[in-house]
């Protein structure tokens, strides 16, 4: 299962939402997109915190595969993109690069956010997600 950035974050907060999804992933390896990687690494930088709790946020994301780039995977996500706009309904960048990674490798999404992935065609999502949401 490939993780969204939300659920990692809810994981690192201690959210009460990681309940939903904590005993579903028992055993199973924990892979996240390069980009998953970015947007926490951006959470530092825009809160300003100080070095012992950016070690932390480190320290913590080495508990995930991150799934880097490949040519397979810019191919899969310019087809995403090209699909999605004949579509009318691009989703956002950040969004894009977790759907196509998710593609690429041939894995089920896990997100507490299913409506950003809406309409990405072929990708598995998983969600607890009230409905609705």
């Amino acid at each position: 299962m490939l993780l969204d950035t939300n659920i990692v974050s809810y994981f690192y907060r201690r959210d009460t939402r990681a309940a939903l999804y904590e005993r579903h992933l028992i055993g199973q390896p924990r892979y996240i997109a390069f980009l998953t990687l970015g947007e926490l690494y951006k959470w530092p930088l825009e809160r300003n915190w100080g070095p012992q709790r950016r070690a932390d946020l480190e320290n913590y994301l080495h508990s995930y595969v991150v799934l880097p780039y490949d040519d397979a995977l810019l191919r899969t996500w310019a087809s995403l993109m090209a699909s999605a706009k004949r579509r009318g309904r691009i989703p956002d960048y950040a969004d894009s690069w977790i759907a196509a990674t998710a593609l690429r490798h041939d894995l089920t999404l896990v997100t507490h956010n299913p409506r950003d992935f809406a309409g990405v065609e072929g990708l598995k999502i998983w969600t607890q997600a009230p409905m609705g949401r």
